[in-house]
């Protein structure tokens, strides 16, 4: 059974930082790409980054840019959210997505089969 636990998120100062993990379990062996969306209350989810668990090339978007970095372990088969300068607007439930072959459209999430359950972040001003 395919699963993705995510943990790590809470509440954080703005300017502060918090790393969320995502633990993946029932995979078969094969390229995947790993990405993490996010959805604020009455907006639409969001694709933040995105890795290829093979070769390791990372994706992100614009408005995280110089803040967010996606990192891997692949021996813990875990990947990483690195958020730093969080921002009031980076509030939202975060989930981590994953799904067989190539990171093509990783910020499109109907290109991912497997979503986790999500994590809360929370960025006061």
């Amino acid at each position: 059974q395919v699963q993705l636990a995510e943990s790590g998120g809470g509440s954080v100062q703005a300017g502060g930082s918090l790393r969320l993990s995502c633990v993946r379990s029932g995979f078969t062996v094969g390229r995947k790409c790993m990405g993490w969306f996010r959805q604020a209350p009455g907006k639409e989810r969001e694709g933040v980054v995105a890795i290829d668990a093979e070769d390791g090339s990372t994706y992100s978007a614009d408005s995280v840019k110089g803040r967010f970095t996606i990192s891997q372990d692949n021996a813990k088969r875990t990947v990483y959210l690195e958020m730093n300068s969080l921002k009031p607007e980076d509030t939202a439930m975060y989930t981590c997505a994953a799904n067989y072959g190539r990171c093509g459209t990783w910020y499109v999430g109907t290109a991912y089969k497997y979503w986790g359950q999500g994590t809360q972040v929370t960025v006061s001003s």
